[in-house]
């Protein structure tokens, strides 16, 4: 969630900016008689593969995927039409020890996620032991003062055999009575091979509460446009960095117009944007030798930008230097956290 201050002298971009961290979608369109709808998040230890699942559910990519831990800054909301139900799905940063004010402010973001959805998905990924991460998210998740209901999800099935798969269903089976929680349901699942991911969608949302249209029915994410564009240059960037990199690096959209000189059947897009890192040094990496990475992660960037807007973008991309900007609440501010 942001944190105004109101010290700052934020611009209106600014401010919109943090305004769209966080917030309770308002509920004002008809829905028919028995409709549910409501919340639901998926929670896990790092690459247990929870926004793959959310991008395959939304049927849309609506939140970036990395082998980094702690890829996912933001409360992303992807939106499931269906003709009985709208299942609102909640991508949060993932839990973790803190080591800098941006880490303790995305801790109380999945604290307060945690405690609103009505459903949680734990994700237990198949080609990983359940371990002591697994056990501690779901010792925090059954002290909430509001626990939601739990649904097991055995992800990456494609990833092992079915004789792996079957022990591992047991082990998530006998949680129940080790830990003192209760499955809804427990789901193997893969998101890449979209194996069992309607059953998923299914059990998510025969355990929403009745409810009316939160969202209009041709949205798939309330996320704005120039945000999923910065996530998507973040996600090019975060590419083949050392472990300690990503987590400095943001990326901010400065500007975003349509280019005025082209006819209105052939649209391009111009969108100039800043990425962020603490050092010096950091920013050398990202640009590269001969700013050959810059112009790696500008191509990667814009190819995908380009499928999301439906038409050319120009992309110029800028290296920005804001020192230790994750323990500076002026810096967190102005970056919407």
């Amino acid at each position: 969630m942001s944190h105004p201050d109101e010290d700052l002298d934020l611009d209106a971009e600014e401010q919109a900016l943090a305004a769209s961290a966080g917030g309770a979608a308002q509920a004002s369109w008809e829905a028919p008689a028995g409709f549910r709808s409501g919340f639901a998040c998926f929670v896990g230890r790092p690459n247990a593969g929870k926004s793959t699942l959310t991008n395959a559910i939304v049927g849309e990519k609506i939140a970036i995927t990395s082998s980094k831990p702690q890829t996912t800054r933001r409360i992303i909301r992807g939106i499931v039409n269906r003709p009985e139900a709208q299942l609102v799905l909640v991508d949060t940063p993932g839990l973790h020890r803190p080591r800098t004010l941006l880490g303790e402010r995305l801790n109380d973001m999945v604290y307060e996620t945690w405690s609103s959805v009505d459903v949680i998905g734990v994700c237990l990924p198949c080609n990983q032991r359940i371990g002591p991460g697994d056990e501690f998210l779901l010792k925090e998740i059954s002290e909430l003062p509001r626990r939601p209901k739990l649904v097991a999800l055995a992800t990456k099935t494609d990833l092992v055999s079915r004789e792996r798969i079957g022990q591992h269903l047991v082990k998530i089976a006998s949680m129940e009575e080790q830990l003192g929680l209760h499955w809804e349901a427990i789901v193997p699942v893969s998101a890449l091979t979209d194996d069992q991911v309607d059953i998923v969608v299914e059990e998510l949302v025969g355990l929403l509460p009745a409810g009316p249209v939160l969202f209009p029915d041709d949205e798939v994410t309330d996320e704005p446009i120039d945000t999923r564009i910065a996530e998507l240059i973040r996600e090019a960037a975060l590419e083949g960095v050392s472990d300690e990199l990503p987590h400095s690096i943001a990326v901010i959209i400065d500007e975003m117009r349509p280019r005025e000189d082209r006819p209105a059947d052939k649209p391009m897009m111009d969108v100039f944007a800043s990425i962020i890192v603490e050092r010096d040094s950091q920013k050398g990496i990202i640009i590269g030798h001969r700013g050959e990475r810059l112009k790696e992660v500008g191509r990667i960037a814009r190819l995908q930008a380009k499928e999301l807007l439906g038409m050319p973008v120009h992309l110029a991309i800028h290296v920005k230097v804001m020192p230790e900007w994750q323990r500076d609440a002026k810096y967190l501010n102005r970056l919407g956290f």
